[in-house]
């Protein structure tokens, strides 16, 4: 009878308000803007090696007037590379989860990459390539605490 009570409970929960488009990108922006990644990529043909830590601080996120591009001013930390630096991407939608989007984009002092992140509920997932070089990349968003250069700001 409880399990029975307990599918039945949860079915008859009211359904979420479907957001708007409009509703959904100042959420993103909201949400990215003062955010911080915090997660872990793998490299594949390196199964056996423990993943790596990485970590984004986005300072501001912005939808841009044209399509579906974006612009993030990000801090970058993963290996020995550090840096802060504007990125226009592209952020498509499947329903209301935003997908981050970039294709062979040449980062200054940290070389061309390819990506595709889903973004939902505090995590976030996804693929990426670096040359012949990829893997996957995951983790949590959190608020920033406000560490990030000058510059980011």
């Amino acid at each position: 009878i409880f399990l029975a009570s307990s599918l039945l409970g949860s079915a008859q929960e009211p359904a979420k308000k479907q957001m708007s488009r409009e509703e959904l990108i100042e959420k993103l922006e909201a949400d990215l803007t003062g955010a911080k990644l915090i997660g872990q990529f793998t490299v594949a043909g390196r199964e056996a090696q423990s993943p790596k830590a990485e970590e984004y601080t986005i300072a501001s996120a912005v939808k841009l007037p044209e399509g579906d591009m974006w612009l993030l001013k990000s801090r970058i930390k993963y290996g020995d590379k550090d840096a802060t630096v504007p990125i226009p991407l592209e952020i498509k939608w499947a329903g209301d989860t935003p997908t981050i989007a970039l294709t062979d984009l040449a980062i200054p002092g940290l070389g061309t990459f390819t990506s595709r992140v889903i973004i939902y509920e505090g995590r976030y997932a996804g693929t990426w390539q670096h040359g012949k070089v990829g893997g996957h990349l995951f983790g949590r968003i959190e608020r920033s605490t406000g560490d990030q250069p000058a510059a980011a700001k």
